[in-house]
This record gives C-alpha cells, sequence and structure tokens, in this order.
C-alpha cells in the first residue's frame, strides 16, 4: 500500500493579531481525524506553531508539536484528561455483571442534550432501545450523535455534561433486561 502525505498550511488570520497556537482538544481532534482519514501523514503549520502526525499500518499515532514562540503550547501538550478514564471506570466494577457498558466511539466533548435550553436524551431509569440518540460527542467543530446499540433501560451516567471524553471511555451502564 502507498503510503499518503497531507500536508497543510494555515490560512492567514483576517486580523494582524498572531494565530492562536492549537490546545489539547484540537490536537485529540486532529489526531482522531487521521485514524479516521487513512492518511499516514499530516503536518499542520502556523506562523509559530508546527504540528506533525504520523501513523503506519496499524502503529499508534505519534503528535509531535513544534513549538517556536509559543510556549503555551507545551503546557497544553500534557494530557489533563487522561486520569479521569480510571475514574469513570471504577464504579463499572462494582455493578452486576449483566449490564451493558455504552463506550464512547471518539475523542471529543460529551453532550448530555443537543443545546443547553434542551432537556437530555436519556436520563437514570429511561427505556431505551437500539438506534436511539444517547448523548452528542463534538469533535473538531462536528457534532456526532451517539446511539444505542442495545435496548433496555439506562441505569447510569458515567460522564458529566460538557466534559472531554476519550476513546473507548465507559458512557453509560444499561440494563438489557
Amino acid at each position: 500500500m502507498k503510503s499518503k502525505k497531507t500536508t497543510v498550511k494555515a490560512a492567514k488570520p483576517a486580523s494582524p493579531s498572531a494565530p492562536q497556537p492549537m490546545n489539547i482538544k484540537e490536537i485529540e481532534s486532529l489526531i482522531q481525524f487521521v485514524q479516521k482519514s487513512g492518511v499516514s501523514e499530516v503536518s499542520l503549520e502556523q506562523k509559530d506553531f508546527r504540528i506533525i502526525i504520523k501513523t503506519s499500518h496499524g502503529q499508534q499515532l505519534v503528535a509531535a508539536p513544534v513549538v517556536h514562540a509559543a510556549p503555551q503550547v507545551i503546557q497544553a501538550a500534557a494530557p489533563a484528561p487522561a486520569p479521569a478514564a480510571p475514574k469513570a471506570e471504577a464504579p463499572k466494577a462494582a455493578d452486576d455483571s449483566k449490564l451493558v457498558t455504552i463506550k464512547s466511539p471518539m475523542i471529543g466533548t460529551f453532550y448530555r442534550s443537543s443545546s443547553p435550553d434542551k432537556p437530555s436524551f436519556v436520563n437514570v431509569g429511561d427505556e431505551i432501545k437500539a438506534g436511539k440518540v444517547l448523548c452528542i460527542i463534538e469533535a473538531m467543530k462536528l457534532f456526532n450523535e451517539i446511539e444505542s446499540e442495545v435496548s433496555g433501560r439506562i441505569v447510569k451516567v458515567l460522564v458529566d455534561n460538557s466534559t472531554p471524553v476519550e476513546y473507548d471511555q465507559p458512557l453509560f451502564l444499561v440494563d438489557p433486561s
């Protein structure tokens, strides 16, 4: 299989102020995009910021930010959301083994409703059927509806609204009986 290479250069900003470097959420979203697109390398360059993401035939993705004059990117590169995943999995061990865990299919921001003034898609105790929208995960400014693959009753919501989630992080516990 031939290796694909994509280079993306950021357009010059409309205002004379310098462009803001990417934050950790934007970098995670870019990694997710590279995983889904199948390209082997993506390079994003801005005035004082450059990031290169490379992958090769099923190997892990590696993001290597290069900072010229933007030291705040170094602070953003520390993976703050990582400790949240073990906390979310702890209740799973205490629950009955008959429960089904619905996990996040992507990295992004978890939302329980379509907008702040709308009710949650599902609440604890709600009966759901396969195909019902459970939540939205925002990734790269795209809002992805997450649908249930099982029918049953929502036992627990494992993630707070408007919080970042990792790939394969548990979101809901469902009793399929």
